[in-house]
């Protein structure tokens, strides 16, 4: 991939050539796409699947069928091409696919999304056999013209080679033969024995674009004519616009247009800071509806008072209730997780141009094909005639798994003449977000004499995000992301029964989090675990791997772990250590062991976290440590400050003196070791996160005897 300096507002046209591996103007069907025949790229000769095409130029374009959002899909998935191709990683440039739900669908929900740590586990096989594909039928082709047994042929480096003759072709001069080789409908891959790319490191492709300012997010887009505006929604969830005074609004220098919708109200300008004093010049008066005197309080409630109704069985095994009636030690508890907001990086925004004809949209987004979807059916065009420009993200977290923004976007769009950029103040994205949702959960276990459990029963209390998001995998009243960790459950205990109890809260909308039940489930679990250990007068760590005689993957990344923290070393007054244990649907184990101080006040301040992760085939090993520490990161804010909460109807955090993330000066020591092994891949972008709320809280205990099962943390250490 070449590096090239241009300004940002050429990106529209430029974007492939500058390596951001995103495609402008491209409608479904036409895999060429107008940016790359702006940005000068050759017409393409050899398109032998939908994720490959060779041109005769000899550039090897990977269609990108993942978006990047600092997970490292622009390398780890070139890798996979690269790998079965026979190129170096430098011979691949990346083209982001169109919204195409048949020709890039991820295979785990059936449409083109990126998300729930899948991209490598769902697309490792069909990107190599693409690659073999193509490699395959290039060494045919040039077999063909020699005249000889392709089986005499080799493939290295983007050349094909007859090494009984010497004869030597590149990828580029075969391009149009091999287009005319028929499709081979099974090809053999690699042995991983073999692998020269797959399991080595190797540097972000998209890294220095970044560095140098030339990668294009949605909020940098630019065209002729744009506008800027920015919104203010019904500060309750429900609620309308009654009557708005934009007088004032209208004569702030800058502003062209108040656009008012039932629920919103947008402030067109000529750029941001005009729309920002528009907006704070409006008199805006609401109905509230009846959700306006909502509290936190309210909410928890009403899941305290269901929580007591059994839910639907998602697990169960031996009978646990009669276990722990007859156990010697029988522990119950109650966790609970508050609602959390995303706080991305960049904040949402979308790019809308609506036309008589057509509607072009200019985003980020983890569901491309739904966003082409939303836009038709606001405008009422046919989906074919929306145009989808996807971009870089300045960070996804499951934020931008919702089309909520770009419906917005374009419902303001469909008011204004020309293009105009929305975009979301961070009070607003704060407000306005959707939430990791709130868990209520009821957990008991029963134990035997000699403290190990001989029963164990979780009933998970919360909404059901699958029944709205992807109602087909909401079935028999289970919801699989809500129960995913508890269900999962590796340790060897006789009787177990996993509950699962919907109970939708009207208040707010939420949705998907840098994994969503796992991260509730792990730090229920691994933080009643260590109760149980308390209980019984033994070592978190040896209690654990006591259970785990059945689930060898488990117990080696605990042991690494534990070896490469030195648990069991003594300590100064007010520290502590804890551990977690993580295996979920993801197919990966991580194990993390956390090293916090705690002051009198209650301040927690986290120094060291040591991980292990067993994600069975590693691409990139240095994506894998980047993820589990980025996760890290993104966990520990959430554990110890991160909360949510509601007073009249409305969301009290706005920005970030009171939606604290992690500072770079509070971001700890941080070490992750990889368990290597031939497994399948397994997820690697949420598991971090997931098993770091429980290692701290279990932290927490050692170093002040304070048992927590509420969060966030510091809440509740300086509540008492």
């Amino acid at each position: 991939m070449t590096s090239h300096t241009v300004s940002r507002r050429d990106f529209v046209v430029v974007l492939t050539a500058a390596g951001g591996g995103l495609l402008l103007g491209c409608r479904v069907g036409d895999r060429s796409g107008a940016a790359t025949a702006a940005a000068g790229a050759a017409p393409p000769a050899f398109a032998p699947n939908a994720f490959i095409r060779i041109g005769t130029d000899g550039r090897v374009t990977l269609v990108m069928p993942q978006v990047e959002m600092g997970q490292g899909m622009y390398t780890s998935m070139p890798m996979l091409i690269a790998e079965e191709l026979e190129v170096g990683l430098d011979q691949v440039q990346l083209e982001h696919a169109p919204p195409n739900d048949k020709l890039y669908a991820n295979p785990l929900v059936g449409f083109q999304m990126t998300g729930a740590s899948s991209s490598v586990r769902m697309l490792y096989q069909p990107l190599r056999k693409a690659g073999a594909t193509a490699r395959v039928m290039l060494i045919t082709a040039a077999a063909q013209r020699w005249n000889v047994d392709p089986t005499s042929c080799n493939a290295a480096k983007g050349m094909v080679s007859h090494p009984a003759t010497g004869k030597k072709l590149s990828y580029g001069d075969l391009a149009d033969a091999a287009a005319k080789v028929p499709v081979p409908a099974e090809v053999t891959l690699k042995d991983p024995k073999s692998f020269t790319l797959i399991g080595t490191p190797a540097k972000r492709l998209d890294s220095p674009q970044k560095v140098n300012g030339t990668a294009p997010y949605s909020i940098d887009v630019r065209l002729p004519g744009l506008k800027i505006a920015t919104l203010a929604e019904s500060p309750v969830l429900g609620g309308k616009v009654a009557s708005v005074d934009d007088s004032k609004a209208k004569a702030i220098p800058g502003v062209r247009q108040i656009v008012r919708l039932e629920d919103l109200v947008a402030v067109v300008a000529d750029h941001m800071w005009a729309a920002k004093q528009g907006l704070a010049a409006l008199t805006i008066r609401w109905d509230e509806g009846p959700n306006a005197k909502v509290s936190t309080e309210d909410v928890v409630k009403g899941l305290d008072a269901a929580s007591r109704t059994p839910g639907v069985v998602a697990r169960k095994q031996g009978d646990a209730a009669a276990a722990i009636t007859g156990a010697a030690k029988k522990l119950e508890a109650v966790y609970q997780v508050p609602f959390l907001a995303h706080a991305t990086m960049e904040p949402v925004n979308c790019t809308v141009h609506v036309r008589k004809d057509g509607c072009e949209v200019w985003t980020g987004s983890q569901v491309l094909s739904r966003v082409q979807a939303t836009a038709a059916q606001v405008t009422g065009l046919p989906p074919e005639k929306g145009v989808v420009h996807n971009h870089l993200l300045g960070g996804g977290f499951g934020r931008r798994l919702e089309v909520d923004f770009e419906t917005k976007a374009v419902r303001i769009a469909k008011e204004v003449e020309g293009p105009v950029k929305v975009v979301w103040t961070r009070e607003e994205d704060i407000q306005h977000d959707v939430y990791r949702p709130y868990y209520y959960d009821r957990i008991a276990a029963g134990l035997s004499p000699e403290g190990r459990p001989v029963a164990w029963t979780h009933r998970v209390l919360g909404p059901s995000i699958l029944a709205r998001w992807a109602p087909p995998a909401f079935k028999d009243g289970l919801d699989g992301d809500a129960t995913d960790g508890a269900v999962h459950l590796v340790y060897d205990i006789p009787a177990i029964q996993v509950e699962y109890l919907r109970h939708e809260e009207p208040v707010l909308g939420t949705g998907f989090w840098r994994g969503v039940g796992v991260t509730h489930n792990n730090f229920v679990i691994e933080s009643f675990m260590d109760e149980l250990a308390a209980v019984a007068n033994q070592d978190p760590v040896a209690y654990r791997r006591a259970l785990l005689a059945k689930a060898p993957r488990a117990r080696a990344v605990l042991d690494v772990a534990a070896k490469a923290s030195g648990w069991g070393r003594k300590l100064p007054a007010g520290y502590g250590r804890g551990v977690s244990l993580l295996y979920s649907g993801w197919d990966t184990y991580v194990a993390q062991v956390a090293e916090v101080e705690v002051s009198k006040a209650g301040e927690v301040r986290v120094h060291r976290v040591v991980c292990a992760v067993d994600c069975g085939t590693v691409i990139n090993p240095d994506t894998v440590k980047a993820q589990m520490e980025g996760g890290i990161v993104f966990g520990i804010s959430g554990a110890l400050w991160g909360e949510i909460t509601l007073k009249n109807g409305r969301v009290e955090q706005s920005n970030f003196h009171n939606y604290r993330v992690l500072r770079m000066n509070e971001t700890p020591a941080i070490e992750v070791h990889l368990v290597r092994n031939g497994e399948a891949p397994g997820g690697i972008g949420e598991p971090g996160t997931a098993a770091t709320a429980a290692a701290l809280a279990n932290a927490v205990f050692a170093a002040t005897g304070k048992r927590i099962r509420k969060l966030p943390l510091e809440r509740q250490l300086r509540s008492g």
